[in-house]
């Protein structure tokens, strides 16, 4: 009888989950998203090749600094940068945030002097996401004590391809709450999902846990951002803003190579959600090699200032 009732528990449970993506329409093609994306590509991009939109672009960066060799010293050295940029560059936007592994939290709010810059840690065994939950919770609970404003997780995606959609909820709605008042982005690693299916569920169940804004990819595995995984992800965003009224922010990390990129994934952005959307709160790009580019094509010259 008790095995009976922990059956039907569990049946329940599922059908939670179940319920929540029937909301949506998870059954996406893949050859019907390539052919928006293309059109989009085609038809308005062009359009957002302005000043204007580069300055912006600069303003939603997240400067990152994820390296093997990374250490208080450099660290504080990259903090002062966008410090010095602050005084060199006031007529421009300052970066949107720094983003750095948790041991490195503390360098950065003691050495950060701008107002607005966030500081975003890599949280909950990055960028695998494999590891005892206490485990991440105690790393994401101890960046945030730090100094953390932001936490970046990856998405179980090992349990999401096996279909365990329970666990993966709790463990995002656990981490959720380890981040107390700071911000949660879960990073979905599309290049791992493989369908535009795949990475439509793996949105609606991140934010469906818990999660404050959606990230395409870790940067660490072969497949990174693509616009195709980013039309994807804000379709997703904004049946789930339609459904419940809670806006979700989107950033596209991994793989932004060129002004191009960015100004695709703009495009892509303001196309599907719409102005709403176009701030530098609810817009980020995880890349640090942008910021070089985009500042040289606002000036005129090539700099090299980060």
């Amino acid at each position: 009888m008790a095995d009976m009732n922990l059956e039907h528990g569990n049946a329940q449970q599922k059908s939670k989950y179940e319920q929540a993506l029937a909301k949506y329409d998870c059954n996406v093609k893949d050859e019907e998203v390539a052919i928006a994306v293309k059109k989009i590509i085609a038809e308005k991009v062009h359009e957002n090749d302005t000043l204007e939109v580069k300055k912006f672009l600069f303003g939603s960066i997240e400067l990152t600094s994820l390296k093997t060799t990374d250490s208080d010293e450099s660290i504080m050295a990259f903090t002062e940068r966008v410090n010095q940029f602050d005084e060199q560059y006031a007529d421009l936007p300052h970066v949107a945030t720094i983003c750095v592994y948790p041991c490195f939290a503390k360098t950065v709010a003691e050495t950060l002097e701008v107002d607005g810059v966030e500081i975003a840690c890599v949280s909950g065994s990055f960028p695998s996401s494999q590891a005892l939950i206490e485990v991440k919770v105690a790393e994401t609970m101890l960046a945030v004590k730090d100094g953390a404003t932001e936490i970046d997780i990856v998405m179980p995606v090992g349990k999401f391809l096996s279909g365990d959609y329970e666990t993966l909820c709790d463990d995002i709605s656990e981490l959720k709450q380890a981040c107390g008042n700071a911000a949660m982005k879960v990073i979905l690693e599309t290049g791992c999902l493989k369908t535009a299916s795949n990475i439509k569920k793996a949105s609606i169940l991140s934010m469906y846990a818990g999660a404050d804004y959606i990230k395409t990819s870790t940067g660490k595995e072969k497949i990174s951002a693509t616009p195709e995984a980013a039309y994807v992800m804000c379709q997703a965003i904004k049946e789930y803003y339609e459904e419940t009224g809670i806006q979700i922010g989107f950033k596209p990390a991994g793989g932004i190579n060129s002004v191009m990129d960015a100004m695709i994934y703009y495009t892509i952005v303001k196309e599907v959600l719409g102005e709403q959307w176009l701030t530098n709160k609810w817009f980020r790009l995880g890349t640090s090699r942008l910021a070089n580019m985009l500042l040289s094509e606002i000036e005129g010259e090539e700099i090299k200032f980060f």
